[in-house]
């Protein structure tokens, strides 16, 4: 099990990898007490037989660079195999400001290949590597050094039976012809807007009942300079001030320190200092806010007015499609994405590209009147009316 810790070892392994038409990639990293993903590991193999193959590279190693690496990954002759790609792509992302390309997710591609909603690493090598996975130390703390063997064995095995994985799904793809399915699906992992987190935009990430543009206003300003704080000092939003308190402050608009002691969600660290000063002048800021300046609220899921009955005919039709297809159904379409064609939207993910074809073209039928349901046997049928 070869750990590489120095710039010229793995420029050797990355100079070998790049003759190969593809390398399986992994990461462990922790994020506890961070902001940002702390890299610990990196999980490389290529194909082929024998330990040179497969090796774990420290980043934690002094004097070592990852551009080598990074090379690799720009290496448009070599494709970047992940599982569950998007906390890796983020990590490398905020880094080293790139997207490995070209890039396959096997958890995208065995989604579509009839794996079921986001199948897990372990079903699939169990299923297609016919092998078992030892996740014992999956919730070891990858910071420290030494590295045991058995942690060593764990990463390793991310990468090598992902060989396996890899290919099957591959040969699966071209043989349906749904490899450009996976390829409108990638595009969103490959995109720098899925990494990028704006400050003023957090708020919309928070839950409120609250439509009042004062209170978003508020709200805002306070998600802004949370948001901030935490990059800024590298922690994790929660260390700042948790959700409920951000909507309790947007509430009550404390104006004085003697007001933030009074709060009940406040953390302590929080009500003195840096963190307290940056409140009041977020509540400050916020409540000055013109009207014309202040946040719209999002009201079209409660306008839309839900046909309860199409909502669940288009149900069954997603079922039927997704078995018919063997295609997890939740890649198709969402709950919300049915209850949205059932209110009229046809602006969705669901009516276009592949989904279309599949099954969006036969929901708005359905919607129209121009089709009806079948049962026959244990499969659901469409027939024109």
């Amino acid at each position: 099990m070869q750990t590489i810790t120095t710039t010229d070892a793995l420029i050797e392994f990355c100079t070998r990898a790049a003759q190969h038409p593809y390398v399986t990639v992994d990461t462990e990293f922790l994020r506890e007490r961070t902001y940002y993903s702390k890299l610990c590991l990196v999980q490389l193999a290529y194909p082929g037989e024998g330990d040179e193959t497969a090796v774990l590279v420290d980043p934690l190693a002094d004097g070592l660079s990852l551009e080598p690496l990074y090379a690799l990954f720009r290496n448009e002759d070599v494709v970047k195999v992940f599982h569950a790609a998007r906390q890796d792509l983020e990590i490398f992302y905020v880094d080293a400001g790139l997207i490995p390309t070209p890039l396959f997710d096997t958890q995208v591609a065995a989604m579509v290949c009839g794996f079921g909603e986001q199948a897990g690493y372990e079903t699939l090598v169990k299923r297609i590597a016919k092998a078992q996975v030892d996740k014992s130390s999956r919730f070891t703390d990858w910071s420290r050094r030494p590295l045991s063997d058995a942690q060593k064995k764990y990463a390793l095995a991310d990468v090598t039976h992902l060989r396996k994985v890899y290919e099957y799904l591959a040969r699966e793809l071209a043989k349906s012809g749904r490899d450009k399915w996976v390829a409108e699906e990638l595009a969103v992992l490959t995109s720098p807007e899925t990494y990028i987190t704006r400050p003023e935009d957090a708020w919309q990430r928070i839950k409120t009942r609250n439509n009042s543009g004062r209170y978003l206003a508020i709200l805002r300003e306070l998600a802004s300079f949370r948001e901030k704080y935490a990059q800024m000092r590298n922690v994790p939003r929660s260390r700042v001030y948790k959700d409920d308190a951000l909507a309790e402050l947007a509430a009550t608009k404390p104006a004085s320190v003697e007001d933030l002691g009074r709060s009940r969600l406040l953390l302590r660290e929080a009500r003195k200092g840096d963190i307290a000063d940056g409140i009041l002048k977020a509540v400050a800021d916020g409540q000055a806010a013109a009207p014309e300046d202040q946040p719209e609220p999002d009201l079209s899921r409660d306008k839309m007015q839900v046909n309860p009955a199409i909502a669940d005919l288009l149900r069954v039709l997603l079922k039927g499609v997704a078995d018919r297809e063997g295609v997890a159904s939740k890649l198709i379409a969402t709950a919300s994405d049915l209850d949205a064609i059932a209110a009229g939207q046809r602006d969705l993910p669901a009516l276009s590209g592949w989904r279309r074809d599949v099954f969006g073209a036969e929901a708005l039928r359905l919607c129209d009147g121009k089709i009806a349901l079948r049962v026959k046997g244990s499969t659901i049928e469409t027939v024109a009316l």
